[in-house]
């Protein structure tokens, strides 16, 4: 037992030291018990504190230690005395166990604790006096003052530190004294509490420390901050707040003290809105002047902008609701009220949890509360508000939220986890909606909980076959029934104009393009046609709105029947008088005028009023009662939704594209699809004597009806879906031409960047710089050179620090990083220094230029300046080289170089260069320069001093005996001096070495300049490097809103979700090795070798050293695992990027500290250019942060750091290395009251402290659990209460970027404050840039596709268009106008999946303006993996199915014009329609064909049509439509390459692409989109699916790819092949080519959607892998499983998966309907059969059902269950093997006997198989229905059957071609084609011959 104890302890001591290190031996930190502080006892913050104290002291004093512990274990057992929390238990076992250790015999001293007191109190004086306190702040201070930041700064951040640290201990130390004693002596209690008032900076604070002030954050030393935070002090007119209110002693009471007194507000959302407000004021301030007074305070005008940015929603709901706001005159109030206005709405909204998704709530609530605070400010009296008061206190929270969650909540739980009908519950925007009429004010103040609104739903029936059920309260205004026909409702007028075009050319086409009286009565039946259709609409409106009948306005519900009946009266009349009219000329013309009027009045109202310039009239008109009615009958009024208008020339420009698409449409339409088929039938309608090979039913007496429709089925699917071809083709030219307007791809290669680069300084001064004075008036050539050298001056120190990051990322060498660096042009040089890179070897070009004696002085001067930077290094080196010797030599020296350089100079004046020099020898001179400089780069010794002089004199024989022979008896006094010094030994005696950095770098330079003889075009090699530099430097040239200074710009936030993805790659996750011995860092190594190498470099390792020696460091492994999850999607790679914002902030920032008039003196002065230490200066640290918040809202991080999973030891890492990171996280705490769990939620705000933990900065309490609808959005909502700022930019956890980009930022937030439209923006559109795209072929596919949509796309969504929406991140929002109106995503459970894209609805539906701005750019990283890729795509297009269904896309179809309706249609739901519609078309045309064939009239039409030489027919017959979305999908990806790549690049880039087969992907993709979006409106089931997003290197098993395809691509693409099938056999061709050209897109489309997930797997067709793939597949098949059993392990399990998604009455009727197709072959084949000759009566048809019986019994003999069976195995197997002899010999006698064929036999195959297959189907969808009747086993055992023969059909190809190792090695390359150009052998890695045996 003493053995266990000892280990034990040593297990214990262990820990403790490890926890007093902070990381673990990787590098990896480490919590220790302080750490892991359960939840439920984390309001006593103390106890972190005590302990964490402990731990501080644990060395220098153990007994002081152990009374820390022990005093914490005493405050968690009075926390939690019976241990009930979660983690309590475990937390005091581990306390204890470490007081024990505390405890342990030291040296036989057994411990005393009444001494425990004393001990404390003399460890306080002793600590006190060994960390010199009293002299501590002392120092800190005169550091601090003294202003010299650059070079002490970071001796100034270490006192800091110490301080802090030193000063918490003594805090923690005085707190438990005072907590253990009351006995404290009075001289120790002044200390104490003189220490505790020195310790306010570490009170928790974010940014601004207000409860805290502080001296060591700058921040509050800012005018304008200072300026708002007075603004909040107490005003006449505010009550005093009671005197036991608590308050810090380092304040007075505010006006958010007294609304928290009044309210019951929580205090850290106090603490939380002070500081969020007081950020909106001071930057709203800095934006309109800096103040200047002694006490500065706030403008009028900035408050007023605040209040109205703050409550512009509140002002409108008041107005829409025709509403007195809750003040009678704006202009009547005060600066203070307006600030105590704006202070209670952001208190109410940061409270407000989940309520904050309902904005308009929020506005009643704020309404209420007012009049209620002004009663008590009329009063005089400070009290409690009624509404928030209860029996246990003031709680806003408690009265006025948790009512309303608890009933949202309740509706939320009523979803069935979202499988419930969305019409059988009421979501966010149901709630929100009450909210838009009056009958809200029925709920009264407080609220009246009886009330209807407040009833929660009771629960539904468990009947399978009922859908809905329950009691519950009705749906608002809409209700999302799940139905194709919400296509029709919220695009009608798309589809009206569509039918009735399609109808008048169709008419135009039968009477042959003739327009007479016959065709113009033929056209006027146009009429009928659309007020049917209206009619059809108000039908709709009227089915739509069943579920909201009970709680819809009374309003609204008339409008809606009115409309019926008016339309139903309308159509009945119209089509009445049309009729009539067809043999009455008089009624006719009554129809014509009537139609006419109709027609007029409709045109004025649904045309001229959408027209921008008409507005002003209708809204004048709208004041006529009649024009009223007629505008409400016309359109119903919501609160979002109105003047979705745009200014004319807007208005104008997208007409015109709409135009010119439509043009283009009709005229396709109408000469190639409809004329063609009008001639052909009219023939067939004519002939009657047509003989069917089968019994037909419809046709024969009906005109031919089937083949009519066969004909016309695909051209009217054609019809429909071509519109969007049409619009893809124009939009991408279009786009092209924007973009090249926009300058996008100016410089597209790195010739570009050398070739433009002295033009980049004056264009970054022009764009990313704050404007100077006086920059563009220079005039004569010296103002000129001085300006270029101002412009290098100010560009070098960001130019610089590009470069360096560049390196820190291991993108470029260190070498290249030198030869990339700008000098700072300071010297008093008359030229500009440009990089290296641009100047290496050009010396020696030109010296071989000079050595031509041939030319005159002229020609060589040309010769040299034709290549600039040639001319440019010539200079340089000329200036510098005098520059350098005049420093270095003094005396006669000096004269010696002025006179040497007096010659050149004259020698060039008088042209005479090459006589007086010879220019011959000037290698020599650069020798002997080069000499003198290598001597001169080194420190300074006398044996070097010796070698310069030396070296001097050898120049100078050089000079005076081989190149100069000038005629120096006009200088002959000069030159015998000089002379008579030589002979006497001054001459070069005296040097002065360089000690000055400027000139040493000048040496090193000029150095450099002469020695580097290899060019530098290449550099950089990395394309990576190259691509960001390219990109950057062109975006210089684009046109970007002006840069304000960084004091004067508007603040942001970035928001980062998080939930449990990877941070930070383990080093047990680089090493781990896959099934082919691929571990991910050998797979980094390999695709990224050349970052591989620097990143080796960088940490000073040797790169062919073996990687073990690496793993023996911890901060080498830590370096390592970043440099690994820099390259992945890790949330590591994110925060760097993000962070990037803070640094060039800063950077900005400390540059601008010299103001605009002294720039020319400050870069002379080097104070300008100078950016050492920038990231530690305060000043720029506090503006950067007054400007810049990153939170990162990782959801899960409480539960994570209980579990101590590594993930929140990485997120620790993070706050640890970047100080400005905040993280947000639910905490859940569970605490047991009465005998029962009781749990609650608090949204919490922490950072790292000084210490490297956690610190909590705010803890706001919640009313329940915050997720009760889409996690994301819910995650988004919790943590958006502590961004900050202006704007704020939604960043997904797998993005990236680059500091280049960010320091674009800021021009990029003025675009809020630039004309864009009507309207200013709300959400500034920002450009991706993917970076998978180099790891595979599919990764290059998926990253094309998405930069043609994120760049050229939405440049055409944004203008013309104004339809682009927010597809997800890196998109800037107006935060203050989101914020008010329901936050920056939709969270509604399933119909708001796609999250992102309902902040765009509702931004424009509450009349926002979406722009789009490409000169900055964000990384983003996209799926690498073809089940990756499937996964996301099958999301993307089922949250665009529940987009069908939602209000915003019915409101927006409604409430645009027509032409920005269209393009709100196509780029949203619209486009997953057309590519349905496009993979329907190809069915309609095979089963057409199917249909002709079976029925044996496509051959008799053939020889008709031959008969009669009837081309046209013949034509029509074998048509076949090639036109698909994915063919023409590729036109933007292609324009996008000619403008960002060059013509050349983009055709070797397509090329590149067709070879790797990317239409196969995406014809396969194609196939997900259908499937998904098609199975989402049927039935639901979308749901969020995690896509891994890591590197896909392993081979997906067989059964993996045949669960994820079976249903989405296999089934239809073996459907597809069954009818080609079909058709070729029954069907009549001219020939094999005829039937090869007819079929050849059918055949690809099915072997695409078969074949593609095993043609993209890696290692998909090698041998042994197919051999593993078969036995892994054939047990999964035959797996039976249980419960429990997942559908990875078993088929049953992933059947009854499979059906999950049939859960509704209506979706089981059309899922049945939909499966009558699969009987149609049995039905055509089998009057096919030889053995039935002619006979079609229905008899044969009827017998065939009998064969299908029995088979379907010899199936269930030879399926027999065996467990059944057991007991007579011997007699099952006879009746099995006689059945089957039977059967074989019955199929040989009636082949013998009978006309029965062997063919025959291969035909009831074909007739039989799919039967089966719609039987089976039917049964599925009926599975509760068919349970109850005994079949679902033998159902069951029917699919598996099926399955099989399926997965063999698949599998057997896929196993043919692994027989052949050639195919393995093709594949391999046609997936790694990218990664070989990079270097990464694939081939051998995949095949498993793993090298990697270091790892």
């Amino acid at each position: 037992m003493a053995r266990v104890e000892e280990l034990w302890e040593r297990l214990v001591r262990a820990a403790i030291r490890s926890e007093r290190i902070g990381v673990d031996a990787f590098g990896q930190p480490v919590g220790g018990i302080a750490g892991y502080v359960p939840s439920s006892l984390a309001n006593n913050r103390d106890i972190d504190d005590i302990l964490r104290a402990a731990d501080e002291i644990q060395d220098e004093d153990p007994n002081v230690s152990r009374i820390l512990c022990e005093h914490a274990y005493s405050l968690a057992q009075n926390l939690d005395p019976n241990s009930e929390g979660r983690g309590v238990l475990q937390f005091k076992t581990g306390l204890m166990s470490i007081i024990k250790q505390k405890l342990a015999r030291r040296e036989g001293v057994v411990i005393d604790r009444s001494q425990d007191i004393a001990r404390l109190q003399e460890f306080y004086k002793a600590y006190r006096e060994k960390n010199n306190v009293d002299k501590l702040r002392e120092e800190e201070m005169k550091l601090r003052e003294s202003g010299v930041f650059s070079g002490s700064l970071g001796e100034l951040e270490r006192k800091t530190v110490k301080r802090k640290r030193v000063y918490g201990t003594l805090r923690v130390l005085g707190m438990v004294l005072e907590q253990l004693t009351k006995d404290i002596p009075e001289e120790l209690k002044r200390v104490i509490d003189k220490d505790a008032a020195m310790t306010e900076d570490l009170v928790a604070y974010n940014i601004i420390p207000l409860d805290a002030p502080t001296i060591t954050n700058a921040i509050v030393s800012f005018p304008e901050v200072r300026a708002a935070v007075s603004a909040f002090n107490y005003f006449v007119g505010l009550p005093n707040l009671p005197a036991d209110f608590p308050l810090p002693n380092t304040r007075t009471a505010d006006m958010l003290d007294f609304l928290q007194y009044v309210f019951g507000f929580q205090k850290d959302n106090v603490s939380n809105q002070r500081e969020h407000v007081v950020l909106l004021l001071a930057n709203e301030q800095s934006q309109l002047r800096i103040p200047e007074e002694t006490e500065p305070k706030l403008d009028e005008a900035a408050v007023h902008k605040v209040f109205l940015k703050s409550l512009e929603n509140y002002i409108k709901w008041c107005n829409y609701l025709c509403l007195q706001p809750v003040w009678s005159s704006l202009e009547a109030v005060s600066k203070e009220k307006k600030l105590l206005f704006v202070s209670l709405y952001f208190l109410i909204w940061g409270e407000a949890s989940n309520i904050r998704f309902l904005p308009e709530c929020l506005c009643y609530i704020f309404h209420r509360m007012v009049r209620e605070m002004d009663e008590i400010l009329r009063q005089q009296i400070a009290q409690p508000a009624n509404s928030c008061k209860s029996e246990n206190g003031v709680s806003f929270l408690g009265q006025v939220i948790t009512p309303l969650y608890e009933v949202v909540a309740a509706e939320a739980a009523s979803n069935d986890n979202g499988r419930a009908p969305h019409s059988d519950w009421r979501n966010y925007d149901d709630f929100n909606e009450y909210f838009w009429s009056l009958n809200c004010f029925e709920l009264s103040w407080p609220w009246d909980k009886n009330s209807s609104f407040f009833q929660k739903p009771k629960p539904r029936s468990k009947n399978p076959l009922k859908s809905g059920g329950g009691t519950r309260q009705g749906k608002t205004s809409f209700v999302e029934h799940r139905t194709f026909l919400h296509l029709y409702h919220s695009f009608h007028r798309l589809w009206i104009f569509l039918v009735m075009m399609f109808q008048g050319l169709t008419i135009l086409a039968f009477n042959n393009g003739q327009f007479n009286s016959k065709t113009l009565r033929q056209v006027l039946s146009l009429g009928p046609t659309y007020v049917v259709m209206k009619f059809i609409e108000s039908s709709l409106d009227v089915l739509m709105m069943y579920g909201a009948y009970s709680t819809t306005r009374r309003l609204a519900l008339s409008r809606i029947f009115l409309r019926f009946i008016w339309f139903t009266i309308v159509s009945i009349v119209v089509c009445f008088i049309y009729v009539k009219s067809l043999n009455s000329s008089t009624i006719f013309r009554l129809y014509v005028i009537v139609i006419g009027i109709y027609g007029g009045l409709q045109f004025f109202v649904s045309f001229l009023m959408r027209i921008p310039t008409c507005h002003r009239l209708t809204n004048q008109c709208d004041r006529w009662s009649l024009m009223h009615f007629i505008n409400w009958m016309r359109q119903e009024r919501y609160y979002v939704g109105r003047g979705m208008y745009e200014r004319t020339t807007d208005f104008m420009k997208y007409m015109l594209f709409w135009l010119v698409v439509l043009g283009v449409k009709f005229v396709f339409a109408y000469f190639l699809q409809i004329k063609p088929l009008a001639g052909p039938t009219k023939i067939i309608v004519d002939m009657n004597d047509l003989t069917y090979s089968w019994h037909d039913f419809v046709s024969k007496h009906n005109h031919n009806a089937l083949t009519v429709a066969s004909l016309w089925a695909p051209v009217v699917a054609m019809y429909l879906l071509d519109i969007y071809l049409f619009y893809t083709i124009i939009s991408a030219i279009w786009g092209f031409l924007l973009g090249a307007r926009d300058r996008l791809g100016e410089i597209r290669s790195l010739e570009a960047v050398h070739k433009l680069f002295e033009e980049f300084p004056g264009a970054f001064m022009n764009t990313l710089h704050i404007p100077l004075p006086d920059r563009t008036s220079q005039s004569s050539s010296s103002q000129v050179v001085e300006k270029n050298k101002v412009d290098a001056a100010c560009f070098s120190p960001f130019w610089n620090e590009i470069i360096k990051n560049l390196r820190e990322e291991d993108y470029i060498t260190d070498s290249e990083m030198d030869l990339l660096l700008m000098p700072k042009n300071k010297r008093n040089l008359p030229l500009v220094q440009w990089p290296l890179f641009l100047l290496a070897s050009k010396i020696f070009l030109a010296k071989d230029i000079a050595a031509d004696d041939r030319v005159s002085q002229e020609e060589l001067w040309d010769r040299i300046q034709r290549d600039e930077y040639m001319k440019y290094a010539v200079q340089e080196c000329y200036y510098t080289l005098r520059l350098v010797l005049k420093e270095i030599l003094a005396d006669e020296g000096t004269k010696w170089v002025e006179k040497i350089y007096e010659h050149i100079e004259e020698s060039i004046a008088n042209k005479r260069i090459q006589d007086d020099f010879q220019l011959n020898k000037l290698t020599l001179v650069i020798s002997r320069v080069t000499a003198l400089l290598g001597i001169l780069k080194g420190a300074e010794t006398p044996e070097l001093e010796k070698g310069a002089v030396k070296a001097v004199q050898d120049l100078d024989d050089v000079m005076r005996l081989d190149v100069l022979f000038v005629d120096k008896r006009g200088h002959i006094e000069t030159w015998n001096l000089l002379a008579k010094a030589r002979t006497d030994g001054r001459l070069f005696a005296k040097l002065n070495w360089p000690r000055d950095p400027e000139l040493r770098a000048l040496i090193k330079r000029l150095h450099s300049l002469l020695t580097i003889k290899d060019s530098a075009s290449n550099i950089p090699n990395n394309l990576e490097a190259r691509r960001r530099l390219e990109f950057f430097t062109n975006s210089l040239f684009m046109n970007m809103a002006p840069a304000k200074p960084v004091r004067e710009m508007l603040s942001f936030s970035v928001f980062t979700p998080y939930y449990s993805e990877i941070v930070l790659y383990s080093l047990d996750e680089l090493l781990k090795k896959n099934e082919d011995g691929i571990s991910i860092l050998f797979y980094l190594q390999k695709i990224y070798p050349d970052e591989w190498k620097n990143f080796l470099a960088r940490i000073g390792r040797d790169e062919n050293a073996p990687d073990s020696e690496l793993f023996e460091s911890a901060k080498d492994v830590l370096e390592l695992r970043f440099w690994a999850s820099y390259r992945g999607q890790t949330l590591a790679r994110t925060v760097r990027g993000m962070m990037y914002y803070r640094k060039a902030l800063m950077l900005q920032t400390y540059l601008e500290r010299v103001t605009a008039g002294d720039v020319e003196a400050a870069i002379s002065s080097n104070d300008a250019t100078e950016t050492k230490g920038f990231e530690l200066s305060p000043e720029a640290r506090a503006q950067a942060d007054l400007k810049f918040t990153y939170v990162v809202t990782c959801q899960i991080y409480g539960r994570q750091k209980e579990e101590q999973k590594p993930e929140a030891a990485d997120i620790a890492l993070l706050m640890q290395r970047n100080e400005a990171l905040r993280v947000a996280f639910i905490d859940v705490v569970e605490t047991l009251k009465d005998a029962r769990v009781h749990t609650e939620y608090f949204s919490k705000l922490v950072k790292a402290d000084i210490n490297g933990k956690d610190k909590e900065i705010y803890s706001i309490k919640l009313p329940g659990d915050p997720k009760l609808g889409e996690g994301k959005p819910e995650n988004q909502n919790h943590a958006i209460i502590f961004t900050r700022g202006n704007a704020i930019q939604t960043i997904d956890m797998n993005q990236d970027n680059y500091f280049e980009e960010a320091l674009k930022m800021r021009n990029l937030l003025e675009e809020f404050n630039c004309d864009h439209g009507i309207r200013p923006p709300t959400i500034l559109g920002v450009r991706e840039h993917v970076f998978t795209g180099s790891v595979s072929s599919l990764a290059s596919f998926m990253s094309n596709q998405e930069t043609s949509f994120v760049t050229l796309g939405q440049r055409v969504l944004a203008n013309p268009l104004k339809v682009r929406m927010h597809y997800g991140h890196p998109d800037v929002f107006d935060r203050v106008f989101h914020i008010t109106r329901g936050g920056i995503s939709k969270a509604s459970r399933i119909i708001n999946i796609s999250e992102d894209i309902y902040a765009g609805f509702n931004s424009t539906l509450r009349q926002g303006n979406i722009t789009h701005h490409e000169y900055i750019q964000v990384g983003k990283g996209r799926d690498v993996g073809l089940n990756q890729v499937a996964i996301f795509e099958g999301k993307v297009a089922g949250g665009n199915g529940e987009q069908v269904l939602s209000r915003d896309v019915y409101r927006l179809g409604q409430l645009f014009d027509f032409f920005r309706m269209m393009s709100f249609y196509f780029t949203t739901v619209g486009y997953y329609f057309c590519t349905m519609l496009s993979v329907l078309t190809i069915y309609f045309f095979l089963y057409g064909k199917a249909y002709l064939a079976l029925s044996g009239l496509g051959e008799t039409f053939i020889v008709r049509s031959q008969i009669m030489k009837n081309t046209a027919l013949s034509a029509a017959l074998n048509s076949q439509f090639l036109f698909q979305i994915g063919v023409f999908s590729a036109v933007p990806m292609i324009l996008g390459f000619i403008l960002e790549l060059g013509f050349l690049k983009a055709v070797v880039s397509f090329v590149t692409m067709q070879l790797q087969l990317c239409t196969v992907f995406f014809t396969f993709s194609l196939g997900t989109k259908t499937h998904y979006f098609g199975r989402t409106i049927l039935h639901g089931g979308a749901r969020y699916q995690a896509t891994g997003r890591g590197f896909v290197v392993r081979h997906i098993k067989f059964s993996e790819n045949y669960r994820l395809y079976s249903r989405s691509h296999f089934v239809k693409g073996l459907e597809v092949v069954l009818l080609l099938v079909v058709y070729l056999a029954y069907g009549y061709t001219e020939g094999a080519l005829s039937y090869i050209l007819l079929s050849i897109s059918s055949w690809f489309m099915a072997l695409s959607w078969l074949f593609a997930p095993y043609l993209f797997n890696p290692s998909g067709f090698e041998w042994q892998k197919t051999v593993e793939d078969f036995r892994d597949w054939t047990n999964w098949l035959l797996y039976r499983g249980g419960i429990g059993v997942k559908g990875q392990e078993s088929w049953e399990a992933w059947w009854e998966e499979e059906l999950a998604h049939i859960r509704t009455l209506g979706g089981r009727i059309l899922e049945t309907i939909l499966s009558l197709r699969f009987f149609i072959f049995q039905y055509g084949i089998v009057y096919k059969l030889h053995v039935q000759g002619n006979n079609t009566s229905l008899t044969v048809y009827g017998f065939s059902w009998i064969v299908f019986a029995v088979l379907i019994v010899l199936f269930k003999v030879f399926t027999f269950s065996q467990k059944i069976s057991v007991n007579f195995q011997l007699l099952l197997r006879f009746i099995q093997g006689l059945s089957f002899l039977l059967v074989l010999a019955g199929l040989v006698i009636a082949v013998i006997v009978s006309t029965l064929s062997i063919t025959d036999i291969f035909a009831c195959i074909l007739a039989f198989v799919p039967t089966g297959w719609g039987i089976i189907c039917i049964a599925a969808a009926w599975r509760p229905l068919v349970k109850k009747l005994g079949l679902w086993k033998s159902i069951r055992s029917l699919a598996r059957l099926y399955d099989a023969g399926m997965g063999m059909l698949i599998f057997i190809p896929v196993a043919f071609l692994s027989w052949f190792p050639f195919v393995s090695t093709f594949q391999t390359r046609l997936m790694f084609n990218q990664a070989f150009s990079r270097g990464l052998e694939i081939s051998l890695i995949l095949a498993g011959n793993n090298p990697n045996t270091g790892l």
